[in-house]
């Protein structure tokens, strides 16, 4: 059950048809899990398009809230604005190899468009890490994971523990993988503003639902250490440039703390996102014709981005079943919504 089959609505703004990221059109989401024996973790893929990620690149931009993480891929989105990529998550050690698999599926498919097979290719892979409840020495996550993940994506996909999200841990309950959406209307037209997250981090004392301090309901005892990570990923059919796209994913900032963050010391905050509109296409004219957004209306998706990020989050812990000795913050609501 996601948070609003609760009865908690967050925020002000419509959703999308699913509030997924994948309301954003043409974008899919697939997982590959493994949870068996001493493995709780996995690989979460985001396609940002059905057409060839490398000869369709679209405008891009990160943010780093707080950097104690070990991401891929950043520095030239970030030089050249662009994604030439899906974007990867996974667990801390397995970033080079699901970074190595990412290389392959790029090369694979332009053989398979009768592309041109790049020399030079910026995987972008983000990561948590799920060594609580899972053996992350063992690497479990190969070029097979990568590859199911990639074959499975769609559009309703799965919430919670599942895929990258499978043994992470959120506010001292089960993390995961999860998502929101908003859309805005502007000269007519309908857009789309989806977030997905990985979430691995914070204490249950800080954990807050609509404003509601429900982690000191359900928390006892001493205060725990606020250590782990959080990757935020942001998708948009508006025409962004990538200097604001990196403005609204600042925002995810105010949704996590909406949720009782404070960005810990110990804790990886990473925001990637994208647009859909704008893409450069391989066989552009050196002068390009793009559609631009104004500035004076960043208000939109500003809140859009603040409030599918507390909601992505909540999704996360509530679609998320118990694993090990990490309880799901679905074992707790049914009570505290009454």
């Amino acid at each position: 059950m996601r948070i609003r089959d609760y009865g908690i609505v967050i925020g002000e703004m419509p959703t999308g048809r699913l509030n997924k990221i994948s309301d954003v059109p043409g974008v899919t989401v697939g997982h590959s899990t493994i949870a068996a024996g001493k493995h709780n973790t996995g690989v979460t893929v985001i396609m940002t398009s059905d057409k060839n990620p490398f000869h369709h690149k679209l405008p891009a931009a990160s943010v780093v809230l707080n950097g104690f993480g070990k991401s891929q891929g950043l520095v030239q989105v970030d030089e050249l604005g662009q994604l030439e990529s899906p974007i990867a998550l996974t667990n801390t050690l397995n970033v080079g190899l699901v970074w190595d698999a990412m290389v392959e599926y790029v090369l694979q498919r332009c053989t398979m468009d009768g592309l041109f097979a790049p020399a030079s290719i910026n995987p972008v892979v983000c990561e948590c890490n799920d060594g609580r409840l899972s053996d992350i020495r063992h690497r479990a996550v190969g070029q097979k994971e990568v590859f199911d993940a990639i074959a499975a994506a769609t559009t309703d996909f799965e919430e919670g523990a599942v895929g990258a999200g499978r043994g992470t841990v959120c506010h001292g309950l089960k993390g995961g993988i999860g998502t929101a959406s908003r859309t805005m209307e502007y000269d007519g037209k309908t857009y789309t503003l989806g977030v997905l997250v990985q979430s691995n981090y914070g204490r249950l004392s800080d954990l807050r639902i609509d404003g509601r301090p429900v982690g000191k309901e359900i928390a006892s005892g001493a205060l725990e250490e606020d250590k782990g990570s959080i990757i935020v990923v942001m998708g948009t059919d508006l025409p962004l440039s990538d200097r604001q796209i990196k403005r609204v994913l600042r925002r995810a900032g105010v949704g996590l703390a909406r949720v009782g963050s404070f960005t810990g010391h110990g804790s990886g905050e990473v925001f990637v996102g994208f647009s859909t509109a704008n893409a450069m296409e391989g066989d552009d004219k050196a002068i390009r014709v793009t559609e631009s957004f104004r500035e004076d209306l960043m208000n939109d998706p500003f809140r859009a981005m603040a409030e599918a990020t507390e909601e992505a989050v909540l999704n996360s812990m509530s679609c998320s079943v118990a694993v090990g000795d990490v309880k799901s913050l679905a074992d707790y609501l049914p009570k505290l919504c009454k």
